[in-house]
C-alpha cells in the first residue's frame, strides 16, 4: 500500500513507475521496483540517522 500511495503523491516515484511500465514491465514488477526504492530510502535514513531530504525541491 505504501508503494501505491508513493506513486500517487511522489512525482519522482510516479515517473519511475511510468517509465518501467512503458519499458514493457508488468505493473506488479514495476510496483515492486518502487517498493525497493522506498526501502532503500528508509534504510539510508535509519543508517545515517538524519531526516529524509527531498533533493529536487531544493534545487535553485
Amino acid at each position: 500500500m505504501a508503494s501505491i500511495s508513493a506513486i500517487q503523491h511522489d512525482p519522482v516515484l510516479r515517473m519511475y513507475y511510468k517509465r518501467k511500465v512503458a519499458e514493457g514491465k508488468p505493473k506488479m514488477i514495476a510496483l515492486n521496483n518502487v517498493r525497493n526504492k522506498l526501502l532503500a530510502r528508509v534504510f539510508s535514513v535509519v543508517k545515517r540517522g538524519t531526516p529524509y531530504v527531498v533533493l529536487h525541491q531544493h534545487v535553485a
